[in-house]
């Protein structure tokens, strides 16, 4: 069993401001922000997203927040409708997601439920997808078993041919200047987390951190009664 250091340098952040902020839903967006301008990550916007199916198992998985709306408490994400997450989402609105920023010695932990986004909002965020991406959600279908690789690579290969892009699949020499246009497809879009809570946690010495909870009753327009956790 791999054995992890005991003991590391850590560099604090500054902790929460007292009194608690009116939003906590600001807070993490000037955090991401300030993840997305250090560069440290490949993927600062990087969250993990439990859900629970019809018989009650959990199950997580990384997604990319893709938009915060601060003023309303939500955050956005978007994946294949008929995905294992897609289905457990359908069967079971309530869902927790995560941020973690190691460097930063900050976490934030949202409770809540989701809600799709329509299609035209679906379609506006699908068009800035790299061409390539929107080839994958043709050509995948998310969480259900694959004969093999090469299977996949056709199957990209055909998604390409249906668009009128000259690109013979994954290992092959990819085409220039793409303009082919490729739509959504009807099982591919986006989610709305509404977050009922919402926890602030900020790393603090000696392993006394500093926790503040949200928590509002309803959500539109409510405000986010606050308290400071124990460690």
């Amino acid at each position: 069993m791999a054995r992890m250091s005991a003991t590391r340098k850590v560099h604090f952040t500054e902790l929460l401001p007292d009194p608690l902020p009116a939003n906590p839903f600001a807070v993490l967006d000037a955090w991401l922000e300030r993840a997305v301008d250090d560069a440290v990550r490949p993927n600062p916007n990087a969250m993990v997203l439990a859900t629970v199916d019809a018989q009650g198992q959990p199950s997580a998985r990384v997604v990319l927040c893709k938009g915060i709306d601060a003023a309303a408490g939500a955050v956005f994400f978007y994946t294949n409708y008929d995905s294992r997450k897609g289905r457990e989402l359908a069967a079971n609105p309530r869902v927790a997601a995560v941020f973690h920023w190691d460097y930063l010695h900050r976490q934030v932990r949202i409770e809540g439920r989701v809600e799709r986004l329509s299609d035209a909002e679906n379609d506006v965020y699908f068009r800035t997808r790299p061409w390539q991406s929107r080839l994958g959600a043709w050509a995948s279908r998310q969480s259900q078993p694959l004969e093999s690789r090469e299977r996949l690579g056709q199957e990209v290969a055909a998604a390409a041919r249906r668009f009128g892009i000259p690109y013979a699949g994954p290992g092959a020499p990819e085409p220039e200047d793409v303009e082919a246009d490729v739509p959504r497809p009807p099982h591919w879009g986006g989610f709305r987390l509404h977050a009922d809570a919402i926890e602030l946690w900020v790393e603090g010495e000696f392993r006394v951190h500093d926790r503040a909870r949200f928590s509002r009753p309803s959500l539109a327009g409510a405000p986010w009664p606050a308290v400071r956790l124990q460690p």
